[in-house]
């Protein structure tokens, strides 16, 4: 028998749990609708939540750095891949995020691989919510450091790992917005805790950026604590349409990553074309809230909608809707029906979230029109009594 035969017998049994992932194909670009396998559809799975990843706005941008600096850098950015549109976009986050500087890097998954083994070791010891995205996850093990999981959102389960584990250093780590369940991190009661036991504070602020705070200047903007916490890590890929992360403190603590951090050290950069274009995209939110305001209007329409249809659409705060439906096959089934009637709202289990807890994660853009919305709401309706659901 195969060294590899375990492969096919694990993927029948994800098969039969419903938990076998499908990956589509999309053929077009992201917007309201786009084309998936060959058909077209309202698209409520994309985290585009403001439409810049087919803005003309960025696009152009894109165009103009493609034709005065080509398609990539040509080396790690400690040697000569540092180009002026990567200076300029760093200089254009910390101004947006309003703190002293920042460092750009490949994604937002690889920031937190960059920043936590490059702030703890060994020695060290890091408190970590238990629902934190698998990139602080993988952050953390790479660290060496040890590990302590809290309960979710829970402070005073924070409070109590924080004063049995003592460490050289001490590091607290929780994303913003939770991306699975759309809700977020008391960080103010976290920050109340991290000053009375001297740790360092991380934020994830992927979901958060460009949807909270003065003009989606994110979850620490949004509670007060501008400049209080030591790290804000964030993406390029989401609210901001492109791709790449960062991480934005104080110009010392940017320069040590900038002298530590793996993944810049020895990692090309990312090409001027998409550097440029997410400049552009916080250019239009440095001069205008007026998507992040629709972007929370169409979501609210839609989650009060879907709660009147009879869905369970959990505790978010944000335009994350999860649509809670518990059974992996129902779910999948659910997914599929809904693609077959011109909505792409993919279905997400086990390991992404909890067994039992599986979910339609319906993403909700600011490029919306309310015709759109109306539709996929009439899809849902059809589909959820159908299948028994709602």
């Amino acid at each position: 028998m195969s060294r590899l035969g375990f492969i096919s017998r694990e993927t029948a049994l994800l098969a039969e749990q419903g938990l076998l992932i499908n990956i589509r194909t999309v053929s077009s670009a992201q917007g309201p609708w786009f084309d998936v396998d060959g058909k077209r559809v309202l698209n409520l799975c994309s985290n585009n939540y403001l439409g810049f990843a087919n803005d003309p706005r960025l696009k152009s941008a894109a165009r103009e750095a493609l034709e005065r600096y080509g398609v990539g850098p040509g080396a790690v950015r400690t040697i000569a891949g540092t180009m002026t549109p990567h200076v300029d976009l760093e200089r254009s986050l910390a101004e947006f995020k309003e703190t002293e500087d920042s460092i750009f890097l490949q994604s937002g998954f690889v920031a937190n691989q960059a920043v936590i083994p490059a702030l703890v070791g060994p020695d060290d010891v890091i408190f970590s919510d238990e629902l934190n995205h698998a990139s602080i996850i993988d952050g953390c093990r790479l660290s060496g450091a040890r590990t302590v999981r809290y309960a979710h959102n829970d402070v005073c389960s924070l409070e109590d790992a924080v004063k049995t584990t003592p460490g050289r250093r001490r590091l607290v780590v929780t994303d913003g917005v939770f991306s699975m369940d759309g809700d977020i991190a008391p960080l103010d009661d976290i920050m109340t805790v991290a000053d009375r036991y001297d740790l360092i504070t991380v934020v994830d602020d992927a979901h958060g950026e460009g949807v909270l705070g003065r003009g989606g200047r994110g979850i620490v903007n949004h509670f007060g604590l501008t400049g209080r916490f030591d790290v804000e890590i964030g993406t390029l890929s989401k609210a901001f349409g492109v791709v790449g992360g960062y991480a934005a403190g104080s110009r010392e603590t940017i320069n040590w990553f900038k002298q530590k951090a793996r993944p810049f050290l020895f990692s090309t950069g990312l090409s001027p074309a998409d550097v440029a274009a997410s400049m552009a995209a916080v250019r239009v939110l440095q001069e205008s809230d007026e998507l992040v305001k629709r972007l929370w209007d169409n979501a609210a329409y839609f989650k009060e909608n879907m709660r009147a249809l009879g869905y369970d659409t959990g505790m978010s705060r944000t335009p994350i809707t999860p649509v809670m439906i518990g059974d992996a096959s129902k779910s999948s089934e659910l997914s599929r029906r809904l693609f077959a009637e011109g909505v792409f709202a993919q279905s997400i289990g086990y390991p992404t979230v909890a067994r039992g807890k599986a979910r339609i994660r319906a993403m909700i853009s600011a490029a919306h029109s309310r015709e759109d919305l109306d539709y996929g709401l009439e899809r849902f309706a059809k589909a959820g009594r159908d299948l028994g659901v709602i």
